[in-house]
């Protein structure tokens, strides 16, 4: 799922389908404390009021937007569970993502255009006459491609980058733990959009049952945790910049990459190999299934005899558990489960 490798990087597995259709079923009940009719924002019939925020690590005025572009699950996600679909005109959804209509927020993915399945362009979004563009940096956001939050200013187009990709965002750096920068995240749209006692209530749910899963982590040294995203020559895996890092720590584990100060990042098969992981992570998305990446580990000579691989240790991540957005919950939820039942 390495969010880079749609810039740098190279649907539905049947495997994970089971999980898929219970995810939503255990989202649901979260998801209506999450989402519920539409928030009451404060401009709906009036003048837009103006509100300083900050973009990464730059204040920037922002006046209430009304015809949202959202990039990836990640970002409809947020807007969708503080109930903002009235102020979201479409959404850009690449093929790695799963089907929306297995999103606790389905529903309203449906009141909204799908506008590409392809990569984040500034010609979608003047043509969309999108006057807000959420997405991250280096994922959604690129330099190469030309869609920049400095390109949307000079367009007169307002921009909100996730927090949890702004570590290394050119001038305006800003460092936050994954799941804090998916609070933060929902704190500033909720300031932006005038629904901040919304906002505080989504964060405040998510915030305690993160502290559930926490409370009942196992005791012990932590397993070491591998997350396998894509990658056969050398592997595709997660730092300590993205939510998988959180989920692992939150859950009792120890990702074994948690010292690179990384999103999505590539790594050697000799580093996996010597950390001896206990437990596989497997992300579930697009054209790279679950079942051929789990085939792959078992019969490739430089992974076949690591712990995990040889007791059958794996877990699988759905693609929109590991980006940053209110279903990261859902992924630690399930994987504290399953720490909570590893025999080690």
């Amino acid at each position: 799922m390495h969010l880079n490798r749609l810039l740098n990087r190279p649907l539905n597995s049947p495997l994970n389908r089971a999980r898929r259709r219970a995810a939503v079923g255990s989202a649901a009940a979260a998801a209506l404390l999450l989402s519920g009719c539409g928030a009451d924002v404060e401009t709906d019939g009036k003048e837009s009021r103006k509100v300083t925020v900050k973009r990464c690590g730059e204040p920037v005025e922002y006046t209430t937007p009304k015809r949202a572009v959202a990039y990836e699950g990640g970002s409809a996600d947020k807007l969708f569970s503080l109930g903002l679909a009235d102020h979201v005109y479409g959404y850009v959804m690449p093929p790695a993502n799963p089907p929306v209509s297995e999103s606790p927020w389905a529903s309203d993915y449906a009141r909204v255009k799908k506008l590409s399945d392809d990569l984040l362009n500034k010609e979608l979004v003047v043509d969309a006459k999108a006057d807000f563009v959420v997405a991250g940096w280096n994922s959604g956001f690129s330099d190469q491609r030309g869609i920049t939050p400095k390109i949307l200013d000079k367009l007169r187009i307002q921009s909100f980058l996730h927090t949890e990709s702004c570590y290394n965002y050119p001038r305006f750096p800003e460092r936050k733990a994954p799941f804090d920068a998916l609070h933060t995240d929902l704190e500033r749209l909720g300031k932006i959009f005038g629904v901040e006692k919304r906002a505080k209530k989504v964060v405040d749910g998510l915030k305690k049952r993160e502290r559930a899963v926490e409370s009942k982590a196992p005791k012990g040294d932590p397993p070491p945790v591998f997350l396998y995203d894509s990658g056969t020559d050398q592997p595709f895996t997660a730092g300590n910049q993205v939510p998988p890092d959180d989920i692992i720590e939150k859950a009792g584990g120890r990702n074994i990459f948690s010292g690179l100060n990384e999103r999505w990042t590539q790594v050697g098969w000799e580093s996996v190999t010597k950390a001896e992981p206990e437990v596989v992570i497997i992300l579930d998305y697009g054209d790279k299934p679950a079942e051929k990446k789990i085939d792959f580990l078992k019969k490739s000579p430089r992974t076949r005899e690591l712990p995990a691989v040889k007791k059958d240790n794996f877990f699988i991540l759905d693609y929109n558990e590991g980006i940053s957005g209110p279903r990261n919950v859902d992924g630690l939820e399930k994987f504290g489960a399953y720490l909570r039942k590893l025999k080690r």
